[in-house]
């Protein structure tokens, strides 16, 4: 059952990775509803111009940062101009920034393994979450769906895939998919930027290549993940967690106008789509105010505009990265947060130019077959797992995939 404590004056935000994309984008729908929405907490890594902007403009209580060096001149800038902002560093501020009492909701937007305590805090103080960190389920899934379960918090994902099939399935669908009548999740695809490139191609691509997303505007780490369908192949465990769904029954849909979010097909037949610009205001907007939905500056999509769409399978031996996905979550356990950790070590070398593109699914295979997954059994499993395989990914680097 809904909450209906979202009927309360104003929130009061914490935006986890508030310089990126999507924390540029939450507030900027934040700031279309100034009566709504308040700014608790900013917590950025190191972008220091950028955070004191939003300081100044949204005036939080707290703004975190990754070290105290950092902190020490964010807190200069805010005296100097007189905020009253108190800032703080380190995990453990941003842990505290997710789980403070005052908080009604977190967006818990930093990329990649870092953002899996900050948002596991948010998940066991009862917060409503934001997710549009994919690897926090694909880390620690069954963890963190049962840290939502006994705390009673309110899980709302920003990811636009998945944020489109919350939008299209019942709103009971919690008493179980085939309960509800639903067939299989069709998880939409853009395909990226090689998704016609010959394949003998790829072994050349550069960075700046990969991160040329046709229709999103994402940061470097999210549009190589794209380029690769690692991405996708995140998702498609992210989905597992979200909406209790079988690999079997999570279908990957090429679909490179990115206007058909995902959508859900039903045992009678029909298939609801959720469609839209490829914005993402749109779906946070709709995390931000659900049940509600208001204003995200996001234009009315014009379907003559669009004229067609288009549908493919997804090319496995193009993308092996998402067979990789697929094969981590079956196996289970920690298998998935070693896929995660070995492709964040891939993704990093890859845009430091020392891996080639062709290699990252190579990598993470091989670091896949070294490290067998053991259980999920504690949040230090799974830290001892991501360890362990970015260990393994930088010496397999050095040693054998070395550019």
């Amino acid at each position: 059952m809904v909450s209906h404590h979202w009927r309360q004056i104003v929130q009061r935000i914490t935006v986890l990775g508030s310089t990126g994309s999507i924390g540029i984008s939450t507030l900027d729908v934040m700031r279309r509803h100034p009566d709504r929405y308040v700014a608790y907490a900013l917590c950025a890594h190191s972008q220091l111009d950028k955070l004191f902007e939003q300081c100044r403009e949204f005036t939080p209580r707290f703004a975190v940062v990754r070290d105290a060096v950092l902190a020490d001149q964010l807190a200069a800038l805010c005296r100097s101009a007189g905020l009253a902002t108190e800032v703080l560093y380190g995990v453990e501020a941003l842990v505290e920034m997710s789980s403070a009492p005052e908080v009604d909701a977190v967006m818990a937007a930093i990329v990649g393994a870092a953002g899996l305590e900050p948002t596991l805090a948010a998940a066991r103080a009862g917060k409503k979450v934001m997710l549009a960190n994919k690897e926090v389920l694909v880390m620690a899934g069954e963890l963190f769906m049962h840290a939502i379960k006994e705390s009673g918090a309110q899980l709302l994902p920003v990811d636009s895939e998945h944020n489109a099939i919350l939008q299209a399935l019942p709103t009971d669908f919690s008493r179980g998919l085939e309960a509800c009548g639903v067939q299989r999740i069709l998880l939409t695809a853009s395909g990226g930027p090689f998704r016609e490139k010959a394949l003998a191609d790829l072994h050349q691509v550069t960075p700046e290549e990969a991160c040329a997303h046709p229709n999103w505007v994402m940061g470097p780490k999210i549009s190589v993940d794209s380029a690769s369908m690692m991405n996708k192949g995140l998702e498609v465990i992210e989905a597992h967690w979200l909406f209790a769904a079988a690999p079997e029954k999570i279908q990957v849909v090429i679909h490179p106008q990115s206007v058909i979010h995902s959508a859900v097909a039903y045992n009678d037949g029909s298939v609801l789509a959720q469609m839209g610009n490829p914005d993402m205001r749109t779906p946070i907007a709709y995390a931000l105010a659900y049940p509600e939905r208001i204003a995200s500056g996001v234009e009315a999509l014009d379907l003559f505009k669009i004229a067609r769409l288009d549908f493919y399978p997804p090319d496995f031996e193009r993308f092996p990265c998402l067979a990789l996905a697929y094969d981590a979550l079956r196996e289970g356990g920690t298998a998935p947060a070693i896929l995660n950790a070995a492709n964040e070590v891939a993704v990093a070398a890859f845009l430091d130019r020392k891996l080639a593109f062709i290699n990252i699914s190579r990598l993470i295979e091989t670091v896949l077959t070294q490290l067998p997954g053991g259980p999920e059994g504690s949040l230090g499993d799974v830290l001892a797992a991501d360890a362990e395989a970015r260990l393994t990914a930088h010496q397999l680097i050095k040693k054998q995939f070395s550019t």
